[in-house]
């Protein structure tokens, strides 16, 4: 089943298809939808509540912040084009709060553009899905953000050159300075750091860091290997990740870090 935005050429249908939702999930996780389309609106809410989760909807983004005061979010959908303040614009809020910088967000638009998905994904965007879309896509692309944004519950510390990484605290430091990253560079640096001097091809970073099945863009890592390169580059370290020319990337064995 394919859903489609009132700005595309399909109306939006609330109907879903029954193998998209067979499968519940492996946790129960309270989502934020942010979409000013009620068809969209509610045809998302009813395809991840028959997933088991809770779905909060908002229409505008000052309603998701509202809503986000009085209930904690373990994941946000946030449609671009929405009254009364654009999502990306709520995106670039979340990231610069340090309560939210660190929670899993899906943007959900029918802006199709290449020029669109990266500035969405250089707002803060996690994932980047365009209208029409299927729901299992979708689902699926939930599943390997929230299976990322648990996998580091444990007290183990990456230490490379003057680049720390706490993974409990969810912190990178380097020379003792804190570095703020978003969620999906800092998942990318950890397995970087966890096998220093190997090169991985785009695809293989989608697979080990995204994981397998699912639904992005090869040019996606490339957004975040800049965006990575970016918050590092004011410490001087943004060298360590190294591009292989027709190979990939990898992190670098330069002792100068």
């Amino acid at each position: 089943m394919i859903v489609q935005s009132n700005a595309g050429q399909a109306a939006p249908t609330t109907s879903i298809d029954a193998k998209s939702v067979q499968q519940p999930p492996a946790m129960q996780a309270n989502i934020l939808n942010v979409e000013d389309e009620a068809p969209i609106r509610d045809m998302v809410r009813f395809a991840l509540e028959r997933n088991g989760h809770l779905v909060h909807c908002a229409s505008t983004a000052s309603e998701a912040r509202q809503m986000m005061a009085s209930q904690k979010m373990d994941l946000a959908i946030v449609d671009w084009m929405l009254p009364g303040g654009s999502g990306l614009e709520f995106v670039r809020a979340l990231r610069k709060d340090k309560m939210y910088a660190q929670l899993p967000v899906i943007m959900l638009t029918a802006r199709t553009e290449e020029h669109d998905i990266t500035a969405g994904l250089d707002a803060g965007a996690d994932d980047y899905v365009t209208k029409p879309f299927s729901p299992r896509e979708l689902q699926s692309r939930i599943k390997a953000l929230l299976r990322r944004s648990n996998e580091f519950h444990d007290g183990d510390e990456l230490v490379r050159g003057t680049l720390s990484l706490d993974m409990a605290a969810h912190r990178l430091t380097v020379a003792g300075d804190v570095v703020e990253l978003g969620h999906t560079e800092f998942k990318l640096l950890a397995f970087f750091m966890q096998h220093p001097d190997r090169v991985y091809s785009r695809s293989q970073l989608l697979d080990h860091v995204w994981g397998l099945g699912t639904f992005i863009e090869e040019r996606t890592v490339d957004v975040h290997i800049l965006r990575l390169r970016k918050c590092l580059k004011p410490f001087g370290a943004e060298t360590i990740l190294q591009t292989v020319r027709g190979a990939g990337y990898k992190l670098g064995t330069d002792n100068k870090f």
